[in-house]
Order: C-alpha cells, then structure tokens, then sequence
C-alpha cells in the first residue's frame, strides 16, 4: 500500500526517506493530536450527560476522569513499544447510527418547529442510513492513513462545535432558571425506575464512559503518520496528553451541563434526544456538525483495518494484479487510481457496516457495548502485557501485581458493562420490528 511500502534506499534519495527507509513522513504533535481528538471526541460524547445523570455526581465525573488518567498512561505505554528502542469494525456501525441520528433530529425539529412540539414527527432512520454508506463507499476509496490529515482536521473542528453547541444550549437552560433537580447519586429509584433498572442504566453508563476514552485501533496508525524526529514515541506522548485532555475537558463539560439541564430526564443524546427544540437553527447547526464529524471519524477509525486485510492479501498473493494493480484514471484536473480488489472489498465492507447499523439502531446501548468489547483488551490488557514483556518486568513483583491488578478491575467493569449494554438491546429489540425503527 501506498505510504505503507518499504521502500529501497536506492529508489529514493536521503532527503526522500526517514531512517527506517519508508517515504518521509511529515506527521507531528498537532496533527497527531488532531486525529486522537477526531477519534475520542465522537460517536460518545453527547450520550454522557445521559451517563452522569445515572450515576451521579461524583460517581460520574470520579470514573470520568479515572478512565481517562488509565487511558493517557496505557496509550503512553503503547507509545513506548513503538519502534523500540528508539531509533474496528464495531465503531463504524456506532457512528452510522450517530450520523443517520443527526439527520433524523433535523428533519424533526424543522418539523416541530412548524407544527409545535405536540406533532407527530417520526421519521424512519433507514434512508439516512442509506446514504451515509454511499458516501462512505466513495470517500472509502483513499488510499490510506496518511491521505486523512484534512478530513480529520475538518472532523475536529466539528466535534468542537457540536460540543459547544450543546453545552451552550445546557448553560442557558440552567442560568434561565429552566434546569431540572441533579443528585449525587443520580436518577432516584422510584415509580418510574426499579432498583433492578438503575442498576442497568448503571452498567450501560460505564460503557459508554468506556467507549468515550477508546482510540487503541489507531494509534499506531497515528505513529506511523509521524515524521521520525523527534523519536516517535515522544511525539506521540505529547499528543496523546493534549487529545485526552481536550477530550476529558469537552467531556466534563458536555456531561455536567447536560445533566444540570435536564436533571433525572436527561435524554440519551442532548441533541438529538430533544431535550431542546429552539432555536431550532442552532439545534440542526449542532447536529449538522455532528454529521461531519461522523463522516470524518469513520475513515479514520476504518482505515487501519482497511490497511491490515489488503497488507494480508498482497503478502499472500503479491503476483495477483487483482490485488496490487492500480489504474489511473483522471475526471478534468482531478487524478486518481482505482484498484479492484480496494474497490470490492471496502464497498462489501461499508455495505454491512450500513446493514448493520439499520438492523440494531440503540445508541445508548451500541455505544456500551461496543465501549466494553473495546475497553479491557485494546486499552488495558494489551498495552499493560506489552510493557510488561518490554521491560521485562518479573513476575509477582510489586510494579507487576499493581499492573495486573489494573488489568483486572478494567476487566470488571468491562464484563459488567458489556452484560448491561446486552440488557439494554434485548429489551429494545422486542418492541420495534427489524428494520422499521423510527424516531
């Protein structure tokens, strides 16, 4: 693949190349930090006031920052195992729901504003759905990582104003005086909630605080990206303290002010949950973002997979012109390269990713479960056993128990997480009909 090739030292002259031989890269800190803002500050974001309101106060924003201290120390460990020494399919289903959600939300409040809140305004998600794979078919056809940058930046820039925007709307309600009662301990058991319930909204929110803190399927597309001096490694520590903090602070603020708004009845999704119906231009501004942010987000959490089966295919049948010729092609000043096999397989690929997300379309609970499949393993397990093998760390020693010891509470809260989140789908999936969802 293009920009992953290992290229001869005679093919290109020094200035051309890095010192591991590949074609020169020119990622730094900013843009690093760009893609890790693009991927964390996403599908999850508007959905954690909802996770605040049912774990309250300080349970919430307390596990909030826990996991994104864990999240920038386990990244930095990762960062530590690239090059040394020194010289997911899931998410792209969360993030067509997200998108087609964002699309519905202003069809709606157009509608609601006409009509009056009272309207019958339900839309069917399918054709919106529909559409965002299309144009996902289309931008799949990049290359690969390293052709991002301008999407991801255009994609940040959004996650920023649909973050404001909904934050903005939130501070509003609550110096107006329009703010609901919050608790410490959040949503009170009662007539509407049994303690059986609250305890898996409770799970349900932890994954979603899980799945907030997750870009472990491409950080070490993000290294690879990045120019080899500084070393990688420093670079990219940088980066990740810069993404999550911005992240946690985009966060906290989403979170809190939302739920400070809508108290007990916080919706799933500030802004497409319609806690807020006016203005209506400022509701459908904030949603329009979250599109583009989505549209962005999927190429960047999609092409590190892109990458791994078409680097598989050309090792198994390097010969194969199906796999490895590229066309040129060229539409007025516009050039390009077409090959068959990237062709099929992305289209095949975004086709059931769009399936997918017109067959389960529960963002709550999507978002939790693919937040608790992702958290342990990718974000813990891995970078805490990498280290342990890197540093050679002796087993049962002190640094080693605490390690371990990590690892396995990250995996409770996982496993309890994903049991939540399996909760929640199976109850959602007895009351609409496959592929008949409206909203």
């Amino acid at each position: 693949m293009e920009g992953e090739k290992i290229v001869s030292i005679k093919e290109y002259s020094n200035e051309e190349v890095d010192d591991d031989g590949r074609i020169k890269r020119t990622g730094n800190v900013l843009t690093a930090t760009t893609h890790v803002i693009t991927v964390v500050v996403g599908a999850g974001v508007l959905a954690l006031a909802w996770a605040i309101a049912q774990l309250g106060w300080i349970a919430g924003i307390t596990i909030m920052i826990t996991f994104s201290s864990i999240s920038i120390y386990t990244y930095n460990l990762i960062a530590d195992c690239y090059r040394y020494p020194d010289p997911v399919n899931g998410l792209t289903v969360g993030y067509t729901i997200t998108s087609s959600t964002s699309m519905v939300a202003i069809k709606k409040v157009i509608c609601f504003h006409k009509n009056g809140h009272g309207a019958y305004c339900k839309f069917s998600n399918n054709p919106y759905i529909i559409g965002f794979g299309i144009v996902q078919i289309f931008l799949s056809q990049i290359p690969n990582f390293h052709k991002l940058t301008l999407i991801s930046i255009i994609a940040a820039i959004s996650s920023f104003g649909y973050a404001l925007i909904g934050s903005g709307l939130s501070l509003v309600a609550v110096i107006s005086g329009k703010g609901e009662p919050t608790s410490w301990s959040g949503v009170k058991v009662g007539p509407g909630l049994s303690r059986e319930e609250k305890v898996w909204k409770i799970l349900t929110a932890l994954g979603n605080i899980a799945l907030a803190c997750t870009y472990s399927t491409v950080v070490y597309d993000i290294m690879d990206t990045l120019k080899s001096y500084p070393p990688e490694s420093k670079q990219m520590k940088k980066a990740n303290v810069l993404g999550i903090i911005t992240m946690t602070t985009l966060f906290l603020l989403c979170a809190s002010l939302g739920y400070a708004a809508f108290g007990d009845h916080t919706p799933g999704n500030i802004l497409t949950g319609f806690g807020f119906y006016e203005p209506f231009w400022l509701v459908s501004l904030g949603n329009v973002c979250i599109i583009i942010h989505m549209v962005g987000a999927y190429q960047v959490l999609a092409q590190p997979l892109f990458r791994i089966v078409e680097m598989g295919a050309n090792m198994k049948w390097p010969r194969s012109s199906f796999i490895n010729k590229e066309y040129a092609n060229k539409i007025c000043s516009f050039s390009f390269n077409i090959n068959m096999f990237r062709l099929i397989w992305r289209t095949i690929f975004v086709i059931m990713a769009t399936v997918m997300a017109m067959a389960m379309p529960f963002f709550n609970e999507f978002l939790s479960l693919l937040g608790a499949f992702g958290f342990w393993p990718l974000v813990i397990f891995f970078p805490i056993q990498m280290h342990i093998s890197q540093k050679q760390i002796n087993r049962f020693s002190l640094k080693w128990c605490v390690l371990q010891l990590l690892s396995f509470v990250c995996f409770m809260i996982s496993a309890c997480a994903g049991i939540g989140a399996i909760h929640g789908i199976c109850k959602n999936i007895t009351k609409y009909k496959l592929f008949m969802y409206k909203q």
